[in-house]
């Protein structure tokens, strides 16, 4: 590991060395970030897995921007050009580019016009422009020959190599990108040549914004029209002043001829070289943070979504709405067993009311039904307004809810699915998957793809493989946080669990197929090697064990929980009751670990486990909003207060699900009272919020929210 590095991140991340270097043995040494975040915090001072998965980021950009600094100057090295202070300069670069910059003059050029002109012998010539020799004009005479007709023409190629040579300058070109960031303005403009038929874009027909002051979200829309030809792009510059700065760094002798070539070759390398150049490198640069902000925002609401709390023990009818080729109901017990698939026609063509509102009523006494859970696709509203009416004739209290359905289409074509329900049709699975988000989110949302969940809005303008390593890290600290019953656990719930590969997956499920049931966390000793074994197994629960082999304590820390029971005279049945809670919740974890031979990390975690075995991080959440009756847009009022669910968050606001069509708006700017840079810090996807209704556009059936108590 390099010193210099783990000293820089510590600095970046506002950390102590010493963790960073722990964090890196640790990977170095196999361990994966859930496993060490959770079993390891002794080492790493309690980091959590974003904070171990930024510093194995950056200290990989780190070692490859170390490389590509040692690489460059080898090369200049070859040539013979190096001097101490270029190496100096090269070795405190902190960006890629910075190098690249400085690698520029020393670059094999491809052909141009500079390249040309060298070949013609002219770079003695450059040379003295640069001087400011006051006898260029004669000078340039002696240059005459075959290929070259006059003075003029010589002078003229020349300032190719001049031209050239100021916009290979490391200097320049920092200083001017730098200029660019702070003061360019992006400007777009419609292309009158490609009509944007739903008018997407419309706002950025004639716009402009200053670079440093523009939002991620709309550097990716911007770029977006631009790939589309609906738009075009620039960034405008204060070129005047640009000039100036060049033309004080490099003309000295105004009085001579050679400011004029001078002033001339500024213009040059600046119109033709430096400025595309350098506005590809900003846009790249505002699109990179762009990207990082939609990929984090999208993971962000991603985290939420899986992590939001099951509706436990209630027997649910999946409800998959549709017009022409009826809803697709499922009874799903509460363990997620499929109990009965049927089908209902209240809608158009056929409006079937009776018949299905006596199929669902005998449904709901057959099976006890508890809720109705709702797709919000095609018919959805349609479908809560039949079944809101239904529910008031049931035997029963039941309750309904609109379930967000994005991806269920995914999963019910899948080859997973064929394999789960080979007799249903595709729209018969999407209902049982409906359902099942309400009693276990988590382990039915494993089975998409996580960009097919539906809470993000630019997944289609980021980089796809950037995305897909933040969303697969995402499940997995989602699952790992949860952590899986080891006898219930699917294939795709089983893929996230640390430490574990397909290979291991297979064992595992050959030897629960053969067994039957696993009895303990020991059993799977066998199945495991001793690597894979540490790392899973305190993610893979039994829950109904009577031992520690249902918390989440390590088999490594065993021993510290037998000693902390005994110390308080406690025993492995007390677990999860209020004798232990009382005793232990007012231990002091580091005295105790110092009793017990552990560290306080570790012995407060046991503590937590055991006063709640089963403790899932998802029961500290609140729970989805039941309905039984049915909104309209005609209902509401200006001012009028509500509860709804966060459906998506956004970088400009968030939508809201208060029982309407579609979701309705709260822009960031009616969320709080005080300033904040992002709605995350208000609401994230799955909170149930107080809002009130700010404006209604009935022709548009659209809702404008506010979080902010009206008068």
């Amino acid at each position: 590991m390099n010193d210099n590095i783990i000293k820089n991140i510590s600095l970046e991340l506002n950390i102590k060395e010493e963790q960073v270097k722990n964090t890196l043995k640790l990977l170095k040494d196999g361990a994966t970030i859930p496993f060490i975040a959770r079993y390891r915090k002794e080492a790493t001072g309690s980091l959590d897995e974003n904070f171990i998965s930024k510093i194995n980021e950056v200290y990989e950009y780190q070692v490859n921007l170390l490389k590509r600094k040692e690489d460059v100057i080898r090369l200049i090295e070859e040539k013979g050009l190096l001097t101490e202070d270029l190496r100096k300069n090269i070795m405190e670069a902190n960006k890629l580019v910075e190098v690249e910059d400085l690698y520029r003059p020393f670059k094999e050029k491809k052909k141009t016009k500079a390249t040309e002109a060298i070949k013609l012998g002219l770079e003695p010539l450059a040379k003295e422009i640069f001087r400011e020799n006051k006898d260029i004009r004669e000078i340039a005479k002696k240059y005459v020959n075959d290929k070259i007709k006059n003075s003029n023409e010589a002078l003229e190629q020349a300032l190719y190599i001049v031209a050239e040579n100021i916009s290979d300058n490391a200097y320049f070109r920092k200083y001017i990108r730098n200029n660019m960031e702070t003061y360019g303005i992006i400007k777009t403009k419609k292309n009158k040549r490609k009509e944007d038929e739903n008018k997407l874009y419309e706002m950025y027909y004639d716009y402009q914004e200053k670079v440093k002051y523009i939002k991620p979200h709309r550097i990716l829309a911007i770029n977006r029209g631009e790939d589309e030809g609906i738009l075009n792009v620039s960034i405008d510059n204060n070129l005047e002043y640009i000039e100036n700065y060049l033309k004080n760094k490099l003309i000295h002798k105004k009085e001579y001829e050679t400011a004029l070539l001078l002033e001339q070759a500024i213009k040059d390398a600046l119109k033709r070289l430096i400025l595309p150049s350098v506005e590809r490198e900003v846009r790249a640069s505002l699109t990179e943070i762009a990207e990082e902000q939609a990929i984090k925002n999208f993971g962000n609401n991603l985290h939420n979504a899986l992590l939001q709390p099951p509706i436990k023990e209630k027997t649910v009818l999946g409800l998959d709405p549709a017009f022409r080729t009826g809803c697709k109901l499922a009874v799903i017990s509460p363990t997620g067993e499929l109990e009965h698939i049927d089908v209902i026609y209240p809608h158009e063509p056929k409006r079937e009311v009776e018949q299905a509102k006596k199929k669902v009523l005998d449904l709901i006494l057959k099976y006890n039904i508890d809720v109705i859970a709702i797709g919000n696709g095609t018919a959805s509203r349609e479908s809560e307004a039949f079944i809101a009416k239904t529910i008031k004739e049931a035997n029963r209290k039941v309750n309904y809810i609109i379930v967000n359905e994005a991806g269920a289409s995914v999963y019910s074509a899948s080859k997973l699915a064929q394999e789960e329900f080979p007799t249903l049709h595709v729209e018969e699975r999407s209902a049982v998957s409906i359902a099942r988000r309400l009693i276990d989110p988590l382990s039915e949302l494993v089975k998409i793809e996580p960009k097919s969940i539906g809470v993000g809005m630019y997944q289609h303008d980021v980089t796809p493989k950037k995305l897909d390593q933040e969303l697969t890290f995402v499940v997995e600290t989602a699952v790992n946080s949860v952590g899986v019953n080891v006898n219930t656990a699917s294939r795709e719930l089983l893929n996230y669990v640390s430490g574990l590969n397909k290979k291991m997956i297979d064992k595992l499920l050959d030897y629960k197929k053969s067994k039957g049931k696993i009895e303990n966390r020991r059993e799977l000793a066998k199945v495991f090697s001793p690597k894979v074994y540490e790392q899973a197994i305190g993610f893979l629960r039994i829950p109904e064990a009577n031992n520690f082999d249902k918390t989440a304590i390590h088999p490594e820390s065993y021993k510290v929980a037998e000693a902390i029971l005994e110390k308080y005279n406690l025993t492995k049945e007390d677990m999860g009751s209020e004798k232990i809670k009382t005793i232990l919740q007012m231990v002091d974890a580091k005295k105790l670990a110092e009793d017990v031979g552990s560290d306080e990390y570790t012995v407060d975690d046991i503590i937590k486990s055991l006063i709640a075995p089963l403790r899932d991080p998802r029961d500290r959440l609140e729970a989805p909003v039941l309905k039984s009756d049915v909104l309209t847009i005609d209902d509401l009022k200006i001012g009028m207060e509500l509860e709804g669910t966060v459906r998506n968050v956004i970088d400009f606001g968030a939508f809201i699900d208060i029982g309407l069509h579609d979701d309705a708006l709260v822009h960031i700017s009616e969320m709080s009272d005080t300033y904040i840079k992002h709605p995350s810090e208000v609401v994230k996807v799955g909170d149930i919020v107080k809002c009130y209704i700010l404006d209604v556009n009935k022709e548009k059936q659209r809702v404008s929210l506010t979080l902010k108590k009206t008068n």
